[in-house]
């Protein structure tokens, strides 16, 4: 490549051909276009190189020069030059050995159903008592509790996406550019329903009103911010003292999610259920893009990792006996 507007060229005949698949990109438009304007300043001539890709992962705008980012932004790059290889088969592949593998995700906040019965009553203890501001966070939360959304996935849900006669949510266009339909609980669809009476008293509603909405000033009736949910939720977190038993530095609203799905898995395991049977449907139900992000639970989790093995040992104490 000689030029940038020839590597971009191909750069966006890539993106399009992954966006036909239902993929977005975005991150990866940035992160390609960025690339390729480092190979047009650096005057690259012929096939894409390790080199010039290590060069460029280095650049990071950042620079604290930590070998995870450098690693993290030449993985990028890897689905786009396997890509290129199709038309310049000399194109070089970059791989973990330059820079060290990504550090693995590390394990998340699992709260006990104690700990979100408190963090429900601290949010319906909100300013002004009895209002919509504490019955919009109460209820926001035990819904991601009880359903396992991902917090942007509360946050855009609309009026009409809640089919409480159905007891279904609709989640549309997530994170992987997927729709899906999710059953709620009984209980949970009491709670949605008293939530959107309390807020129709207030506010009306149209075809697009958002389901969760500001209380007050300029955001009255307009779609919560993500902002100021993570701000109330420390703010309810500190309140309650809680300790960190995870490694990201404090609880996190995501955590509930993280939360939901240990939940889940320990009651098949209790119920005895196949567990590589049910976890295909889990991943569905969570909007995974992958199932091996789903089955990261069973060994990045400890609660989980303890009754995998309680269920090996078991497992290989029968071998053992059949084999007497």
């Amino acid at each position: 490549m000689s030029a940038r507007t020839d590597l971009q060229a191909k750069v966006d005949d890539y993106l399009a051909e992954r966006r036909r698949l239902g993929f977005e990109l975005h991150a990866m438009g940035l992160i390609l276009a960025s690339f390729a304007r480092y190979v047009a300043s650096e005057g690259h001539q012929g096939p894409l190189t390790v080199d010039i890709m290590v060069d460029w992962a280095r650049q990071d705008k950042v620079q604290n020069h930590e070998p995870s980012r450098s690693a993290r932004r030449i993985k990028s790059l890897r689905p786009f030059t396997r890509w290129m290889r199709q038309f310049e088969p000399q194109t070089e592949v970059p791989d973990d050995s330059i820079f060290g593998p990504i550090p693995g995700r590390v394990a998340p906040h699992i709260y006990s159903e104690n700990d979100i019965v408190d963090l429900l009553t601290a949010a319906r203890g909100l300013n002004p008592r009895g209002g919509l501001r504490p019955a919009t966070f109460e209820t926001l939360f035990g819904l991601i509790a009880s359903v396992g959304l991902r917090v942007s996935e509360a946050l855009n849900l609309l009026d009409r996406d809640v089919d409480l006669s159905a007891g279904t949510l609709t989640v549309r266009q997530t994170k992987f550019a997927k729709s899906r339909l999710l059953p709620l609980h009984p209980s949970t669809v009491e709670a949605m329903g008293c939530y959107r009476q309390r807020r129709s008293r207030q506010l009306p509603t149209i075809l697009k009103t958002p389901f969760f909405v500001g209380t007050h000033g300029q955001g009255l009736g307009q779609p919560l911010g993500d902002r100021q949910v993570h701000r109330v939720f420390i703010a309810l977190r500190d309140q309650l003292g809680w300790v960190d038993r995870g490694a990201h530095g404090g609880p996190r609203i995501h955590d509930l999610r993280h939360s939901f799905v240990v939940r889940r898995v320990m009651l098949w395991y209790a119920q005895g259920i196949d567990i590589d049977q049910a976890m295909l449907a889990l991943s569905t139900y969570l909007g995974h893009a992958k199932i091996s992000n789903t089955y990261w639970y069973l060994t990045g989790v400890p609660e989980l990792m303890t009754l995998a093995g309680n269920k090996f040992e078991r497992f290989s104490a029968t071998l053992e006996a059949n084999n007497e």
